[in-house]
C-alpha cells in the first residue's frame, strides 16, 4: 500500500518537475530563436542611440542653374535631455565653455521649462573649432551634449532677390504639432516668396543617427548615418543678371519692377525697393531690426510687385481704347477735340496740358496722353466695359502665378457700386478712364496686360521652370478675344508714345543697332485727392512734399514688330521719364542677351 502511494507520489512530483522544465525550454526557445530580433534590438538600444536629423533643404536656382538660395555646412551642439537627469546643470557648465547669447539663453530656458522633449535641442549652432575642441576635451562631463553637423541658408542675391526668392524661419508651434519632423533643429519652413510657395518639395525627408553612446549618453562612434533624402531642387524662369540689372536700374527709389518673356510667359526680373536681408530670418530677427522694419514708413517688407496697389494713371489708357474699339464706341478715325478741359456736371475736368491738344485720333491721344480724349471715350463706354476689358487683360483679381500673397487688381463696376450705395455718376465714369479713382492694379497685374496687348496672346505669368530637374509643363496661350486691327490701332499709339518727338516717352527711347526700339505708355497717378480749386489752380506737384506728389508709371514691350519681352516699372513719387528709363535699361539689357544667345 504505501509502496503504492510513493509511486504516485513520485510521477506527481516527476510530472511537475518535467512541465517546469518544458516550459522553461519553450520560453528558451521563444526567446532566443522566435523573438530573437525583438530582444536584439532592445538590447542594442542600451548602448546605441538612434536619433532622427533634418533633411537638407532643396536648391533654387535661376534659369540658368545659377544658385539663389542654397546651404552652409554648420557644426552646432545639441543636448539631448532626455539622457540627463539634472539638465540645467549640464546646461551651466556648456555655457561656461561655449558662451550662451541672451537669447539663445532666453530660447533654451523656454524650452526646457516646456514638456520634456525627445528630439535633441539646439544648444549653439556654428561652432569654430576651438569650442568643439573645449566641449571634446570636457565630454564627461557634459552628458547628453554632441557636436553635429548641420546646414544653413544663404541667398548669394541677398537683397537684390529678398522679396521673389524668400526666406526661411523657424516652424511654428502649431506646424510642429502637424509635422512633428521640424521639431528637429536646423528644421525651417519657408516664410515668403517662392521658400514659401515650394516649402513642400524643398523640405525634403529627414535621415536617422545611429550613434554607440557610453553610460553617460556621450557619443562613441557613429554607427550608421541616413543623411535622408535633400529636398528638391526648384530651378526658376528668374534670370539672375537681369534681376541685378533691374535693381540697379531702381538705384533704391520706393517701387517695383516686373519683366516677362512674352514667348513663355516666365518671369525674367521682378524686383521690389526698399528690400532687407533675408539672412536675418535664418536664426531669427533681433528685436532692434524688426522694430527698424515695422516703423519704417517704406516698408521694406512689402513685396510691391505682386502686393502694391497703385492706380495706374494713363498706363490704362490702352485698356480703355481696346474696350471703345471692341464695342464700336469709337474706330481708328474717331477724333475728339482737346481744349485743355471738359466740363461734366457742374464741375470742370482737366487734360494734364492745360492749353489743349486740339483734335486727336485713338493712336494720337495715346501718343499725347490726352486725359480729354479718354473723358469722352470713357463716358461713351461705361464703366462696364471697361472692367470687362480689364479682366480679359489680367488686370482684374490676382494674377493666378505660382507664388504668394498676390495681391488682387480692381477695377469698379456698377454692380459693385449698388452693393455699396455708391451713387455712380458720369464723373465717376470719366476719372476711371484715365486711371484714377477706384482703380488700382499691381505692377505684375500691369506687365501681364502689356504683355497681353503686345503679342495678342493670354500671357499668363509664371516663376517655376523645374522641379527636381523635371520640367513643368503650362498650355500654350491661346489668342486674346480681339480684333487684329483693334490692337494694330493701339500698338501703333505706343509705338508712337516713345518713337516719336510728341510722344511722352520720347526722351527716355531705346537706341540700339540693328533698329530694335520699345513701345509703350507712360502714367501718373496721384496719391492725393485734388480738390476744384487745387485743378483750377493748376498747381505744381513737383511742389509739393516728396510723399504727396504723383507716382510714376510706364508699362511697355519690345521689339516692336515681333514683342519678346514686356514691363511694367512703377517709382513711387517719382518723375514721369523715371519709370521709363528704368524699363528701357531692363529690355535693353534682356534683348541683349536675348541677341548673344540667339
Amino acid at each position: 500500500m504505501q509502496r503504492g502511494v510513493f509511486t504516485r507520489r513520485a510521477l506527481l512530483l516527476g510530472g511537475t518537475q518535467f512541465a517546469v522544465f518544458a516550459a522553461l525550454v519553450g520560453r528558451l526557445y521563444d526567446v532566443q530563436v522566435l523573438e530573437h530580433r525583438h530582444y536584439r534590438k532592445r538590447a542594442q538600444a542600451n548602448a546605441i542611440a538612434q536619433r532622427p536629423r533634418a533633411a537638407q533643404r532643396g536648391l533654387i536656382i535661376d534659369r540658368a542653374g545659377a544658385l539663389l538660395a542654397g546651404n552652409h555646412q554648420q557644426w552646432r551642439a545639441l543636448f539631448l535631455m532626455t539622457d540627463v537627469q539634472d539638465p540645467q546643470t549640464v546646461i551651466k557648465r556648456f555655457a561656461r565653455l561655449v558662451p550662451l547669447s541672451v537669447l539663445e539663453r532666453a530660447r533654451v530656458a523656454r524650452i526646457l521649462a516646456g514638456p520634456v522633449r525627445y528630439v535633441p535641442l539646439l544648444l549653439k549652432h556654428d561652432l569654430d573649432w576651438h569650442a568643439m575642441a573645449r566641449l571634446e576635451v570636457h565630454r564627461p562631463q557634459l552628458p547628453g551634449v554632441i557636436i553635429d553637423r548641420g546646414f544653413s541658408r544663404f541667398y548669394p542675391l541677398g537683397r537684390q532677390a529678398a522679396h521673389l526668392v524668400g526666406y526661411v524661419v523657424r516652424p511654428r508651434p502649431a506646424q510642429v504639432q502637424r509635422h512633428p519632423v521640424l521639431a528637429l533643429p536646423g528644421a525651417r519652413v519657408g516664410g515668403a516668396g517662392i521658400e514659401q510657395a515650394y516649402d513642400r518639395v524643398l523640405q525634403g525627408e529627414p535621415g536617422v543617427i545611429e550613434s554607440e553612446v557610453d553610460e553617460l549618453g556621450s557619443v562613441v562612434r557613429v554607427i550608421d548615418n541616413d543623411a535622408g533624402r535633400a529636398g528638391a531642387t526648384v530651378q526658376l524662369t528668374l534670370d539672375a543678371d537681369l534681376q541685378k540689372a533691374s535693381v540697379a536700374s531702381m538705384r533704391g527709389r520706393p517701387g517695383a519692377a516686373v519683366l516677362l518673356d512674352i514667348a513663355s510667359g516666365g518671369v525674367l526680373a521682378m524686383a521690389s525697393a526698399p528690400s532687407f536681408d533675408p539672412a536675418w530670418f535664418e536664426r531669427g530677427v533681433p528685436d532692434a531690426v524688426w522694430s527698424r522694419w515695422m516703423h519704417d514708413p517704406e516698408r521694406p517688407l512689402i513685396n510691391r510687385a505682386t502686393q502694391g496697389l497703385y492706380a495706374p494713371g494713363s498706363s490704362f489708357k490702352p485698356t480703355v481704347a481696346l474696350a471703345a474699339l471692341r464695342c464700336g464706341a469709337i474706330t481708328e478715325t474717331t477724333r475728339f477735340y482737346c481744349p485743355g478741359h471738359l466740363k461734366i456736371g457742374n464741375r470742370m475736368f482737366y487734360c494734364w496740358l492745360r492749353s489743349g491738344h486740339g483734335w486727336l485720333d485713338a493712336a494720337g491721344a495715346l501718343q499725347q496722353s490726352c486725359d480729354v480724349f479718354y473723358y469722352h471715350v470713357a463716358m461713351r463706354i461705361g464703366i462696364d466695359r471697361m472692367a470687362s476689358m480689364g479682366r480679359q487683360l489680367g488686370l482684374t483679381g490676382a494674377v493666378p502665378i505660382d507664388f504668394p500673397d498676390v495681391a488682387a487688381g480692381f477695377l469698379p463696376d456698377h454692380a459693385w457700386a449698388r452693393a455699396r450705395r455708391i451713387s455712380w455718376t458720369r464723373g465717376d465714369t470719366a476719372v476711371q478712364g484715365i486711371g484714377q479713382g477706384y482703380t488700382v492694379f499691381t505692377p505684375l497685374n500691369l506687365a501681364t496686360m502689356i504683355a497681353r496687348v503686345g503679342s495678342g496672346r493670354m500671357i499668363e505669368p509664371h516663376l517655376v521652370r523645374a522641379i527636381g530637374g523635371k520640367p513643368v509643363r503650362r498650355p500654350d496661350p491661346g489668342p486674346l478675344d480681339l480684333s487684329d486691327r483693334h490692337l494694330a490701332v493701339v500698338r501703333q499709339g505706343l509705338d508712337e508714345v516713345v518713337n516719336t518727338p510728341l510722344g511722352t516717352s520720347w526722351e527716355g527711347r531705346l537706341v540700339m543697332p540693328g533698329g530694335l526700339r520699345m513701345a509703350g505708355k507712360t502714367g501718373t497717378a496721384q496719391v492725393i485727392n485734388e480738390n476744384a480749386a487745387m485743378e483750377a489752380a493748376n498747381y505744381n506737384d513737383a511742389k509739393l512734399p516728396w510723399k504727396y506728389r504723383p507716382n510714376a508709371l510706364f508699362v511697355g514691350y519690345a521689339p516692336l514688330d515681333q514683342p519678346r519681352f514686356a514691363v511694367a516699372v512703377v517709382i513711387e513719387h517719382g518723375t514721369l521719364l523715371g519709370p521709363v528709363k528704368v524699363a528701357r535699361d531692363m529690355l535693353h539689357a534682356a534683348l541683349l542677351q536675348n541677341l548673344a544667345v540667339g
